[in-house]
């Protein structure tokens, strides 16, 4: 092969290389095949380089069918729609015999319609035409062969560019392997360890789906957030409700979490992390007044920090996980917005939070001092808003539940009076079962037994199966002597709940009569 065909093969090779950013699939034994790849690339997804001495038009024929296969195969590996192969044969003539009819057109094989190759014969007497025809495929200028028909090359300058242009893929390689190997998942696995702790622990305290126990053991609860336990913004990170929603989050965050602490390091992921999990939280606090706890909100400052990734390293994002990353975020905003009890407030706050935070400490080895300080303090200024206008503006139903925590506190001193001046604010058309039916306790404790019975039952309007509320209204039927109303009442509070003292009374009852 003359010296100039392999000049060629290594300069179109360093060209595609270093200026075009294409990649390594494949380098033949004899190195004089080469198979590369840019799949955010529109139009040229993989290139093919071959030198060879070209003699016959029906080896070219056969030849172009094998590279229809091989670009196939490489399509179905990376899962695209349609790909086109360019491929380059450089050689130092043209076949001997009629080949244009091998080049006029793109070749389809008909078992693989969606795998075009466009093959280009590249010798040195005819370079300039050759280029002009390549120029569309390139994003920059193709390099020109500086040297006369009857100048060798020196071999030590083709194997110097031979040996440049595989450094340079190694090193390319070498670098985008380091992007993500910045650190093991030591703490996603820890995230996942005690997430399954908690939910063990919330099954032994009487089940993870008690709103009780969730309230007691840390779930977001804004009223006693409004009380002064600012802690509570974190605490649900690691509690959930339910086994199923503790399967999904540790499934997400097994793959979430592991792809961000290997490109961010371990102390950049637990920031970003914890504070993805607090502006979910925070986003909560101010939209909803629901009891609610997950992970979801970190795991969705995932996405939010692989986001960033995506702005700061387009390309490689898109390469490997951008376009299922997307997909599936936007799958679950959608089912969010769908599905009623899911907390979509949690998740957008934990995807700006990831974001934000992401932005903040950037990715390793990268310093932009006054762009980290402009997001921190962007990201300071809108946590102290949230929380400003979270603890300024409660919600009447967040202020009806902190009603309900101060009555049960004077219910405790026995401090009936109190119980009454702080509920009676709510006492109106859509309160709580709880507060109608902590208003008549109160009532009956006083002697006010006829607001105690408009309170429970409108007690019982709110929540058909609120049994306690059945069994006073039968006391204090009971008390007033009218038997039947006592005995219907208590009938429905024995079919709602399996208690001796229900079926106590209710047996005095069936006796009297």
């Amino acid at each position: 092969m003359n010296s100039k065909e392999a000049y060629l093969f290594w300069s179109l090779a360093y060209h595609l290389l270093h200026q075009e950013e294409y990649r390594f699939i494949q380098l033949s034994e004899k190195q004089d095949e080469l198979w590369i790849e840019k799949l955010e690339n529109k139009q040229t997804k993989v290139i093919r380089l071959l030198r060879k001495n070209l003699d016959w038009s029906n080896w070219l024929q056969r030849d172009i069918e094998a590279v229809a296969f091989n670009g196939e195969r490489i399509r179905k590996q990376v899962r695209h729609k349609e790909m086109t192969v360019l491929n380059v044969y450089i050689s130092p003539f043209v076949p001997v015999d009629d080949y244009e009819d091998k080049l006029n057109k793109p070749f389809k094989h008909s078992k693989m319609e969606k795998t075009t190759v466009e093959s280009v014969i590249m010798t040195v007497d005819r370079l300039d035409e050759v280029v002009k025809q390549l120029h569309p495929y390139f994003e920059k200028p193709l390099f020109s062969l500086e040297a006369t028909s009857d100048d060798e090359i020196d071999e030590q300058v083709i194997e110097n560019l031979k040996n440049q242009t595989l450094r340079f893929a190694a090193n390319k390689a070498k670098e985008e392997k380091e992007v993500f190997s910045q650190g093991k998942p030591i703490f996603t696995y820890l995230f996942i360890a005690l997430q399954v702790l908690a939910f063990f622990w919330l099954e032994w305290k009487g089940g993870s789906t008690n709103t009780s126990v969730l309230i007691e053991s840390g779930a977001k609860y804004n009223p006693l957030i409004l009380a002064g336990e600012w802690w509570r913004f974190f605490t649900p990170i690691i509690l959930h409700i339910g086994f199923l929603h503790l399967l999904m989050n540790t499934l997400a965050l097994f793959y979430l979490g592991s792809a961000v602490e290997r490109i961010m390091g371990n102390t950049r992921f637990i920031f970003i992390y914890l504070l993805s999990g607090f502006m979910g939280s925070l986003l909560s606090f101010i939209t909803s007044p629901n009891v609610s706890a997950g992970a979801s909100g970190a795991i969705f400052g995932c996405f939010g920090a692989l986001l960033f990734f995506g702005i700061m390293k387009p390309k490689l994002f898109f390469r490997t996980m951008g376009m299922n990353i997307i997909i599936v975020l936007v799958f679950n905003l959608a089912l969010g917005f769908m599905i009623p009890g899911i907390d979509n407030a949690g998740h957008i706050g934990g995807l700006i939070g990831g974001f934000l935070a992401t932005g903040i400490v950037l990715l390793p080895k990268k310093r932009k001092r006054v762009v980290q300080l402009l997001i921190a303090c962007f990201t300071a200024l809108l946590i102290s808003g949230g929380l400003y206008y979270g603890y300024h503006n409660p919600n009447d139903q967040t202020q009806e539940e902190m009603a309900l925590i101060e009555a049960q506190n004077h219910l405790e001193k026995e401090n009936y009076s109190m119980m009454i001046q702080e509920l009676t604010p709510f006492d109106k058309e859509g309160a709580t079962a709880q507060t109608y039916f902590l208003l008549s306790y109160a009532e009956i404790q006083l002697g006010e037994i006829e607001e105690a019975k408009r309170h429970l039952h409108l007690a019982i309007e709110e929540n058909e199966q609120f049994h306690e509320a059945y069994y006073n209204l039968s006391l204090l039927y009971l008390r007033e002597g009218q038997m039947d109303e006592a005995k219907k009442y208590l009938d429905q509070a024995v079919e709602l709940h399996d208690s001796e003292d229900y079926r106590k009374l209710q047996d005095n009852l069936n006796e009297s009569k």
